[in-house]
């Protein structure tokens, strides 16, 4: 297993004044012995100049949040992460990573919940390389594969959870967003590891039923959604019948028997719950002599 290692390279400035000093100064030597006529000389000057030249190659520079990774013959030799202008062997290849924080967004995946009903879901997932020599050599293709294991991911918290709540207590994906996020989060990173990728950041961005089921769960929405409005109706009148009898009863406004007390009840539920306004109907006469 591949393990990024540091690599401390020369500082690039230097390299660069004594190749071109080299190179030049070669040159222009190779000029004066060409015209003196000494063979030996021109050709001492034309490989100092040559090899000047070869020694420039080995320049290179590291922006902000980059990495280059070198290798030699297939060898690894380490990685320079300081940003800046260095020298090395020109024989290492230099491959470039970036450091930079990036964003993947999955496609709309179609899987079913922990309750079988098929749903549409896709994430946001915010990731960066943090170790440069696992991104390359462990996995074939870092940003494939991040891009293929975070929605096999995403699958697999998908079906762990229903898209709603149907009991007090229970964690759904359109209920609980914050902890399907810091799931989906370790699930994605727990994958990840091993080709030396950090996950910053997953956030649900599409969350819906599937077309073919959408209708009818709308339609089971909106029944939970009237039974939990009528419940919060009927505690209320409840409190309100018993406070008004209460209240008759201590200011003596009225004496009612228990029939009474029904009667006014049952029409008290009536008017408090119904869905729309009650005719009243007057009564002009007693019925109790």
């Amino acid at each position: 297993m591949f393990r990024e290692i540091q690599h401390k390279a020369p500082n690039g400035y230097l390299a660069l004044f004594t190749s071109l000093a080299l190179m030049f100064g070669g040159a222009w030597q190779l000029i004066q012995a060409a015209r003196a006529g000494d063979a030996s000389m021109g050709a001492l000057w034309a490989a100092v100049a040559f090899f000047a030249f070869i020694a420039a190659t080995g320049l290179f520079t590291v922006q902000p949040n980059e990495a280059r990774v070198l290798t030699l013959f297939g060898e690894y030799k380490g990685s320079v992460k300081v940003a800046g202008l260095f020298w090395a062997n020109p024989f290492l290849s230099k491959k470039h990573v970036s450091l930079r924080v990036r964003n993947f967004e999955t496609a709309k995946l179609k899987v079913n919940d922990a309750h079988s009903n098929p749903i549409e879901i896709g994430a946001v997932i915010v990731w960066k390389v943090v170790d440069s020599a696992e991104a390359l050599f462990e996995v074939d293709d870092y940003e494939k594969f991040v891009a293929v294991q975070s929605e096999a991911a995403l699958r697999t918290i998908a079906t762990g959870y229903p898209y709603d709540a149907h009991g007090s207590g229970e964690t759904s994906l359109s209920g609980n967003s914050a902890e399907v996020s810091q799931a989906l989060q370790a699930a994605v990173q727990e994958r990840l590891q091993k080709a030396g990728v950090e996950v910053v950041e997953t956030r649900i961005s599409h969350l819906a039923y599937a077309p073919e089921i959408a209708q009818a769960m709308l339609q089971r929405q909106q029944a939970s959604a009237i039974i939990a409005a009528r419940q919060k109706i009927v505690e209320g009148a409840v409190g309100m019948v018993e406070h008004a009898l209460e209240m008759l009863g201590e200011k003596q406004v009225v004496t009612l028997d228990e029939e009474r007390k029904a009667t006014m009840v049952s029409n008290l539920l009536v008017v408090l719950c119904s869905e729309r306004s009650t005719q009243p109907v007057v009564n002009t006469g007693s019925l109790y002599t």
